[in-house]
């Protein structure tokens, strides 16, 4: 499977969980975490996401015949999407919701999770369109996370 494809793909779900997972906040103003901190645990669950997803793809690739540098084919995309990607931005927006919001970006945080939620059920919807030319459902959750200052959520 081509690292590119990889990539393409741990960044998107890198993205998904960070924008899925941040809209709780407490109701004690006082527990919450500066924006360093949040970025930093945020980017944490992202590199243990990326990692898992890209163990997952070479185990893929290895039982279904996919040579290094080769696109999967329309339906094994399918099956990446469904059996790898999808289940694991899940996991990681279950980790990410667990996190205190900064209080004063709820609003930005919140305007990520609208964006992931949407690009969720895009792809769940159409798997086959994080693997074709059509547009990548998760591109306006990427560019919010980038915006806000994740540096591993969002990245490609």
């Amino acid at each position: 499977m081509s690292k590119r494809l990889i990539v393409t793909l741990a960044g998107i779900a890198a993205i998904a969980a960070i924008a899925a997972g941040c809209g709780s906040s407490s109701d004690d103003s006082t527990s919450s975490l500066t924006k360093a901190e949040f970025i930093a645990q945020a980017d944490a669950i992202c590199k243990k996401g990326n990692d898992e997803i890209e163990t997952d793809f070479e185990a893929f690739a290895k039982e279904n015949g996919v040579q290094e540098n080769e696109e999967p084919s329309k339906s094994q995309g399918v099956e990446i999407s469904e059996t790898i990607l999808v289940p694991n931005i899940e996991n990681q927006s279950e980790e990410l919701r667990e996190l205190e919001v900064p209080t004063a970006d709820e609003a930005e945080i919140s305007a990520m999770l609208d964006s992931l939620d949407q690009g969720v059920e895009e792809a769940e919807e159409d798997p086959e369109a994080l693997f074709t030319s059509k547009s990548d459902p998760f591109g306006p959750a990427n560019k919010k996370a980038k915006e806000y200052g994740l540096k591993v959520c969002g990245q490609e």
